[in-house]
């Protein structure tokens, strides 16, 4: 396993109660930082409480990215336990139904969209300040290898995927002169309870795409994720690394 340099490092991780978001937060336990998980999923949250309620580096909140007021209110909690936030990873969001664009649930393509755009963009509006007035700052944003090709039957998830890379980009270039990296990744299909609640042969169609031949490994996409966290990343942002196995043209 590579070593990354989280001493004295603070991070947020969204949706990060299991999964990639889980994964990436031990990852940066293991290495000396200190993270706040963020989930609206309460039992997850009591169960990581009772792991991980006797360590002093770890915030465990109850934060629903897609409203406003909660993010506020978790960003608060951040400060006053840590002090200041140097690290964001934006994980948390939904994938929907699966159903060609025509017959997509209008209320079901909102929420997608509300999840993972505009909470996204409620988190990276509250957080960015301070990294800003602290003079360094790491932004991590999970889009999806459906957010560069689109993929059949997930007209809600892809446009969300896609809106997230552009926001990235936007954001990257108006933090270039401060010492504050924003990036994307793209992962293929990993094996997520999120991932794994869609139609099976929607899963096989995605995972026939991947030239690798199999799911991405959560820990594979921590690697990625956590090195671009890291002071190291110094002039890489507004930029997209890939995690599709393969399956990414561009």
């Amino acid at each position: 396993m590579n070593t990354y340099d989280f001493a004295d490092r603070v991070a947020i991780v969204t949706g990060s109660g299991q999964g990639i978001g889980l994964t990436v937060a031990e990852r940066m336990l293991q290495h000396g930082g200190s993270v706040a998980i963020w989930d609206r999923d309460q039992k997850l949250l009591d169960a990581l409480t009772d792991r991980y309620g006797h360590d002093g580096r770890v915030q465990v909140l109850y934060a629903d990215i897609g409203d406003i007021a909660s993010v506020d209110n978790a960003v608060k909690a951040v400060l006053q336990r840590f002090g200041k936030i140097d690290i964001l990873v934006n994980n948390a969001a939904i994938v929907g139904p699966n159903a060609p664009t025509w017959e997509y649930p209008p209320q079901a393509f909102m929420d997608v969209v509300h999840i993972g755009l505009v909470g996204t963009f409620f988190v990276c509006r509250a957080v960015v300040p301070h990294m800003i007035e602290a003079g360094y700052g790491r932004i991590v944003n999970l889009s999806s290898i459906a957010g560069k090709e689109g993929n059949p039957n997930a007209p809600a998830y892809s446009s969300t995927k896609a809106a997230v890379l552009a926001l990235t980009k936007s954001l990257g270039k108006e933090l270039a002169k401060y010492d504050i990296a924003v990036n994307a990744v793209t992962p293929a299909v990993a094996r997520t309870t999120m991932a794994m609640s869609q139609a099976p042969d929607f899963l096989r169609m995605i995972l026939s795409k991947i030239p690798r031949g199999r799911m991405l490994e959560l820990t594979e996409a921590a690697s990625m994720i956590c090195w671009l966290a890291t002071s190291e990343n110094s002039f890489t942002t507004g930029a997209v690394f890939d995690l599709s196995g393969g399956r990414a043209t561009y």
